[in-house]
């Protein structure tokens, strides 16, 4: 059992790691001020450093432009880029494009990939996935009110979406609709790409995030489609397969959260180390000589490393083994890494004191925008309850 790091991406993510601290974390203060269309120049300007030093698309494939790493490496990049907010936007591989352009290169015709798959590749064009919907669980995307009726050769799209993720200024949008009614349960979504100029494409708002309602691709939106019609050539797969999309979709994108995650959680294990030996508490002694503080410590760095290898194991596991091997290890690093990272966030919080609320540190923005992540994809109790049941029926319950 080897725990090195592959030879094949040492180089790369020495480089990544270097380019992250010295050229993107800097730009950070700047981009969160002035907000994302405003920072457009600057983040352009980032993406162009990027592609001129050859790390532009870890996670796309080498005939679209980008690295073709495998699961596992680009785990590990993923968690470099994660140190910073803006990581994985400016090297090319954010959610949700990157799922999109994994769907679009896998089952995108020739068509299709000339026109959303290549710009999308480039970071010319940004996209958006349109699956939740306000009056269903998200927790069950089989129950789906959004319907695509057949008109002659096209589709005629009506239904309500929200934290359509990125949607704010998105050229298309991947949407979850109800093709097939009298289907089984899994066989009656389809997977449909709709330009965002389409007429009775409405983006009615940004939906605040604890009072952030966000901007351009930092924003979650609530769409209504309103007899929105598009070709049937909009379809991506099969009619009905929409459900095994998504899924094929979350498997990798699971992988991609989580390890972005566990370079949130060095960053802020970071933060609150730095903080606490410099922290004076009275003439002599720092928040580090307090035994409270040096448990935060060691239980962080311990839940991290762990984190680290679960994840990783996962990814080798997909690869190895296939997606249903790997279930149980996806759905398990889901909600344990999501609960180690919010849980080392408060209490890096907590030792900051009063400054740890406010917005002079990464904390607060954290605090904010990576609270949703033991609900998105899946909420934290499903994936449990998913767990729990596969391994009580190896039992024999």
């Amino acid at each position: 059992m080897d725990f090195d790091l592959p030879a094949s991406v040492r180089p790369l993510l020495e480089k990544i790691e270097k380019f992250v601290a010295d050229v993107v974390m800097p730009a950070e203060a700047e981009v969160m001020e002035k907000g994302f269309v405003a920072s457009a120049p600057r983040l352009a300007e980032l993406r162009a450093q990027v592609k001129a030093a050859g790390m532009w698309g870890p996670s796309l494939p080498k005939d679209v432009g980008g690295l073709g790493l495998s699961l596992v490496e680009h785990g590990l990049v993923s968690e470099r880029l994660g140190r910073s907010p803006l990581g994985h936007y400016v090297f090319g591989c954010q959610a949700p494009d990157a799922g999109n352009l994994e769907i679009l290169h896998k089952y995108g015709s020739a068509e299709q990939k000339a026109t959303w798959l290549e710009p999308l590749a480039r970071g010319d064009i940004r996209s958006c996935f349109s699956m939740t919907e306000p009056e269903n669980p998200g927790s069950n995307p089989t129950i789906m009110s959004t319907t695509a009726r057949k008109d002659g050769t096209d589709y005629v799209i009506d239904g309500h979406k929200w934290f359509t993720t990125a949607a704010d200024g998105a050229a298309f949008a991947i949407v979850m609709a109800v093709t097939n009614p009298e289907a089984s349960a899994h066989a009656r979504a389809s997977m449909i790409i709709v330009p965002t100029d389409t007429q009775g494409f409405e983006l009615t708002r940004n939906i605040k995030i604890m009072g952030d309602p966000g901007e351009g691709y930092g924003s979650h939106s609530e769409i209504w489609y309103r007899g929105v019609r598009v070709p049937q050539a909009n379809r991506l797969g099969p009619e009905g397969a929409g459900f095994l999309i998504a899924q094929e979709r979350l498997g990798p994108g699971r992988i991609h959260h989580c390890m972005r995650w566990i370079g949130i959680c060095e960053r802020v294990f970071d933060t609150m180390c730095n903080h606490i030996t410099r922290r004076k508490i009275d003439d002599e002694k720092t928040l580090a000589t307090r035994q409270i503080a040096q448990a935060w410590v060691a239980e962080a760095r311990a839940e991290i490393n762990a984190s680290r290898l679960m994840v990783l194991h996962a990814a080798w596991t997909i690869e190895n083994k296939g997606f249903d091997r790997a279930r149980d290890e996806v759905s398990t690093i889901k909600f344990y890494v999501a609960d180690v990272m919010l849980r080392l966030v408060d209490r890096a919080i907590q030792l900051h004191g009063a400054l740890g609320i406010t917005s002079d540190t990464i904390l607060s923005y954290y605090y904010v925008h990576e609270r949703g992540a033991r609900i998105y994809d899946g909420p934290d109790e499903v994936h449990k309850m998913v767990v729990a049941k596969r391994i009580l029926s190896r039992y024999g319950r």
